[in-house]
């Protein structure tokens, strides 16, 4: 384990004992109100479904890019959730990401603060609304704009990003290929993402959770993700939980895979066939853990059609309605209400 993630003190950086000192006191004195103890740290590890995509990737025998295509979508209806092996990201490009990684939130908290101002990303920690422990995300991340990163000559002239050039290239060609196939595996338009997704509209979110002095606390709280497709890179640390039939289990790191998603946006698109589910992320109270999620959005104004043999699930509703309904329901009530606000039937 000592190679995986290095033993961190709980010296915070960012400050999150300090911070919500206040939070724990609480807890401690109403824990029947705040049930974070509930986290099941200890859920049996599993394996999610593993699709080899070298050849969609490689676009070879179409008997077997066909076969491919099929299990990509049976994990997409089954578990929302799969990773993918043979995905043309090679290893050396995901682990100079990861060392790199490091290295940028290693620094000192007052420049993490002001270092991505200027790129039109955002670093963020903990969580600002939070009232009680199980509110609360133990964690700090970068969000940045993929455009950004693609465009070399702002880009390379910001040390601190150089290095994510190349990954953010690869992962979004390989979400690309992946929505193209769901799209044509369900018989519908796959030039639908190619008008109205591009790197204008998606971002990586890098993300670090630091050791955690408590049991049983979310690095990042119970959610579903709001955009179309979600990937995923993990070190081996684990803490992944994924919600399968009411219970939570914990995803099993696999070295060689990266992990995919479905998010809330395609469950709608593909009228309820492809599932996004709940997850979350658990601490640890030795090791800190990191990761990499490419977040594959629209343009705001793209309106959402949900489609199907069935009759339609969803109401039309645009990104940016979505994404306005969900920032509501948090500022109001703490949490995402999501798709239930959109149902066709309301």
């Amino acid at each position: 384990m000592e190679s995986i993630a290095r033993r961190s003190s709980l010296c915070s950086n960012p400050p999150l004992q300090e911070t919500y000192k206040t939070l724990f006191e609480k807890s401690q004195q109403h824990s029947s109100a705040d049930s974070h103890s509930g986290l099941a740290t200890g859920a049996a590890k599993t394996e999610l479904p593993v699709i080899d995509l070298g050849p969609l990737v490689e676009g070879r025998e179409l008997g077997k890019v066909a076969e491919c295509k099929r299990e990509i979508v049976k994990a997409s209806e089954e578990w929302g959730f799969f990773q993918v092996v043979n995905h043309g990201i090679a290893s050396h490009v995901l682990e100079k990401v990861r060392m790199e990684q490091e290295a940028l939130f290693g620094r000192p908290f007052e420049e993490k603060k002001t270092c991505m101002e200027v790129a039109g990303g955002s670093y963020r920690w903990g969580a600002s609304t939070a009232t009680f422990l199980s509110q609360l995300n133990w964690s700090e991340a970068f969000h940045i704009p993929i455009s950004y990163l693609l465009t070399t000559s702002e880009a390379s002239s910001k040390n601190h990003l150089r290095w994510m050039e190349e990954y953010a290239g690869k992962v979004t060609d390989l979400a690309n290929k992946l929505i193209k196939a769901l799209a044509e595996e369900l018989g519908r338009d796959s030039t639908f993402f190619n008008q109205n997704c591009n790197p204008s509209t998606s971002f990586l979110r890098l993300n670090k959770y630091p050791p955690c002095p408590a049991t049983s606390m979310h690095g990042l709280v119970p959610h579903t993700d709001t955009d179309f497709l979600t990937v995923l890179h993990q070190d081996g640390v684990g803490g992944l939980q994924v919600k399968k039939d009411g219970e939570w289990i914990s995803v099993k790191p696999n070295p060689n895979a990266l992990i995919v998603n479905i998010g809330d946006l395609f469950q709608a698109w593909s009228n309820n066939v492809c599932k996004s589910v709940e997850h979350r992320v658990v601490t640890n109270q030795q090791f800190e853990r990191y990761s990499v999620a490419y977040f594959m959005c629209p343009f705001p104004e793209t309106v959402i059609k949900s489609e199907g043999k069935q009759h339609q699930v969803y109401r039309r509703f645009s990104f940016r309605e979505y994404r306005d309904q969900v920032d509501e329901d948090v500022r109001r009530h703490g949490n995402k209400v999501g798709l239930a606000r959109f149902l066709a039937s309301n």
